[in-house]
């Protein structure tokens, strides 16, 4: 019996060794290497994230650079205080060439502050036919200069038959004697 209680108490002392190993020093191994497998998921993760947003640069530098180039073609557009007087002969000369007599053409005293540019607006009567004055509107359309109408009163003439009055205002943008 001495040999059967000796084998079934060293039996109960290698089982409690592999129980205490496996609590001790499996469980939390375990444990450890879960934490840093789910960190390592965390972090791939986070690297295609960052090699998804990369990959985008380039195309992020190009449309920059589109942008870049579409906003100097726009300055390019504006000519500087020094042109004005140019921008409005050419005006008076569009609407001369298109057979429409231009009884008033004032411009106002204060340009108009609007962003990064000056806008002077122009008020301008026009008396002719209307195809001159529709000719009038295209070619002030084609020119380099950026401009609107942003008010327009076309009337039938009262004095002359067949003929039309009108009254706009015309707003030319330009820049300004200094740019930031």
């Amino acid at each position: 019996m001495k040999s059967g209680i000796r084998k079934a108490v060293f039996l109960g002392v290698l089982l409690t060794k592999v129980i205490a190993s496996y609590f001790l020093v499996f469980a939390p191994t375990n444990a450890r290497i879960a934490k840093a497998r789910q960190e390592i998921d965390q972090k791939n993760s986070m690297l295609e994230k960052l090699r998804h947003a990369t990959s985008k640069t380039d195309d992020l530098q190009q449309a920059n650079q589109e942008i870049r180039l579409s906003i100097e073609e726009i300055q390019a557009r504006l000519p500087s205080s020094k042109e004005m007087p140019d921008v409005l002969r050419q005006v008076t000369t569009l609407a001369a060439k298109t057979g429409l007599d231009v009884p008033k053409f004032s411009s106002s005293d204060k340009p108009i502050l609007t962003g990064l540019a000056y806008e002077q607006q122009i008020d301008v009567e026009i008396v002719g036919d209307f195809d001159g004055f529709y000719g009038f509107l295209l070619e002030l359309e084609r020119l380099p200069r950026i401009s609107r109408i942003p008010d327009l009163t076309i009337a039938r003439s009262k004095n002359v038959d067949g003929a039309m009055e009108a009254k706009l205002t015309l707003s030319i943008y330009y820049e300004g004697p200094t740019q930031p």
